[in-house]
């Protein structure tokens, strides 16, 4: 009996010692509860199974495992991107590139070489992009787009608010007599004549074709293709944050069919401009509902748009915009505080059915006018049953306060947050609020100071580079965003606002996770979790500051196997 004991230990050790990777000779930042660095990691079956000194995770070798000396390299826990827009991005410029959008002269010139090859009266649309972009930060109006053609009906998206020229006002129908639609603006000029400028109002555009012109192959292709390069950037896992039942039914169709090549969690969003009664039969009839699926693909959250952008005037604020938002938007109210698409009621009413349904909820606010209405709705909805158990969280929230902070903090609250604005739009969004006005704009340091969890990510729409898209999807630029709170122009924008290196990881690694429900599988380098890793070329932990948004992936590791290097 000794003897057969023996036997089954060795073999037992050495079925142990027979892990499929070896990463050595490295420093394994392993964002553990410790933050410990480590110089070796073992992988088997897609798990990691030990992490440690060289010698101590040579114990696991084998004779089929695979062994890489990294020659000192830093490795990661594969980065999740919190939040993306997978499919839209993919598709922008799936059949040819865009070229950068940073002008009125750019978008002219776009809009003539389209022109050139659509035939007359057929729609041309500007891909989206921000007047807080533009060097003349100024919203187009009509006259701009009637510059480069008459020919053909143009749209310009700006996301929220479109941009119509004279022939695709003339073809709609949209007069001085049409009246606004239900949470939306016709912005007129000074003559009560529509400027082209159509807020929340896209639905009065008549025979406009766009991304229901690609096949489902195509589109299935397209949504392939971005999740690749997500992976060549270092991500592991992705959050894309607005998908239709149909949508969700596409990624399903590309998982079947074996070609989900990165981790995803989906996140509903229904049409919240349907009735409410319309919204309530969809929301009880949905066939899913929050952490159904797998480790692959997982159905996350319930949410609504509850406002409109600050890159273009309509998110919802808690004061108006002020005198540089009437050039920089093409505002015409005084007392214009952007949109409010939901009224109250119906929130509240919406989101108390949802969390019946179990559905973790966020919703799109932008403004801190929009901050404080969803919080309203959950601190109602708190007081029924716990919101926390749920890790609902806000979405954007750009526009912060210390009051706001401190209810998310009550009712425990979590924070889905994106720094690309700060860089990009910090400038113009100065010059609109003032100097005093952006103090908790993007408050990284005062939500961790009230210890609340944040979730990084991108808000990636449009374009297929990792640096030139419109807001970017490489990881390591968000990171240097964090901790260096830098703008465009070169400003920091209230330091004291900054994270350190490692909470800044932590928004792209383990609090990312957390908030999709992965931490007890994903998120650090941990014997038992997944083995989603990626190797980068610097040392994150010490590299020169400026460094940081210049860090490039060497191997990305996803389920144990490498699936990319550079």
């Amino acid at each position: 009996m000794r003897t057969l004991v023996l036997l089954l230990a060795a073999a037992g050790l050495l079925a142990a010692a027979d892990a499929d990777l070896i990463l050595h000779n490295a420093k394994i930042v392993t964002v553990d509860a410790r933050f410990s660095v480590r110089q070796a990691v073992a992988v088997k079956a897609g798990k990691i199974v030990r992490t440690g000194t060289d010698r101590e995770v040579m114990a696991e070798r084998g004779p089929r495992t695979e062994v890489i000396d990294l020659k000192g390299r830093t490795v990661l826990p594969g980065l999740i991107d919190a939040h993306v827009h997978a499919l839209e991005a993919g598709l922008s410029e799936f059949r040819a590139p865009l070229p950068p959008l940073d002008s009125y002269a750019a978008i002219q010139a776009y809009i003539r070489a389209q022109a050139r090859q659509t035939p007359k009266g057929k729609w041309i649309v500007v891909p989206r992009t921000f007047p807080t972009r533009l060097k003349e930060m100024r919203m187009p109006t009509r006259d701009t787009l009637d510059a480069a053609t008459t020919d053909h009906p143009v749209m310009f998206d700006a996301s929220y608010v479109v941009i119509a020229n004279s022939l695709a006002l003339q073809v709609s129908g949209i007069t001085r007599d049409t009246p606004n639609p239900p949470g939306g603006e016709i912005v007129k000029d000074a003559k009560g004549e529509p400027n082209g400028i159509l807020k929340n109002a896209q639905g009065l555009l008549k025979g406009l074709e766009r991304a229901d012109t690609f096949t489902e192959p195509e589109r299935l292709q397209a949504l392939e293709d971005q999740l690749k390069r997500y992976i060549a950037a270092g991500l592991t896992t992705v959050g894309d944050r607005a998908n239709t039942l149909e949508q969700i039914e596409l990624w399903r169709k590309l998982k079947a069919q074996g070609r989900l090549p990165i981790r995803a969690v989906l996140t509903w969003r229904p049409d919240g401009q349907r009735p409410e009664a319309e919204l309530l039969a969809a929301i009880r009839s949905a066939p899913l509902k929050t952490n159904d699926g797998d480790d692959w693909l997982r159905i996350g959250t319930f949410k609504l748009t509850l406002d409109g952008g600050m890159t273009i005037g309509t998110a919802f604020q808690r004061y108006p915009y002020g005198a540089f938002g009437h050039q920089l938007y093409g505002k015409t109210d005084a007392d214009d505080r952007g949109q409010l698409f939901i009224a109250p009621e119906k929130l509240r009413t919406v989101m108390e059915a949802a969390r019946g349904r179990g559905w973790q909820l966020t919703t799109h606010d932008q403004g801190g006018g929009a901050v404080d209405t969803f919080l309203d709705a959950l601190e109602a909805l708190d007081k029924v049953t716990p919101i926390a158990p749920t890790r609902s969280h806000l979405m954007h929230a750009s526009f912060q306060s210390p009051e706001a902070i401190a209810r998310m903090k009550k009712i425990g609250l979590a924070a889905d947050v994106q720094g690309h604005w700060l860089y990009y739009d910090g400038p113009a969004l100065e010059k609109v609020f003032g100097h005093e006005g952006m103090r908790y704009f993007y408050p990284l340091r005062s939500y961790r100071n009230a210890g609340i969890v944040l979730a990084a990510g991108s808000d990636h729409m449009i374009g297929h580079d990792k640096n030139r898209a419109v807001n970017p999807y490489n990881p390591f630029f968000s990171l240097w965003v964090e901790v260096a709170r830098r703008t465009s122009a070169g400003d920091v924008l209230y330091p004291e606002e900054k994270l350190t290196r490692e909470e800044a990881l932590k928004t792209h690694t383990i609090w990312a996770a957390w908030l999709q429900f992965g931490d007890r599988v994903k998120g650090s380098i941990e014997p038992g979790k997944l083995a989603d890793l990626v190797v980068i070329d610097r040392d994150y932990l010490t590299c020169p500051e400026d460094e940081i948004r210049a860090i490039e992936p060497v191997m990305t590791i996803l389920d144990g196997k490498v699936v990319w290097r550079r």
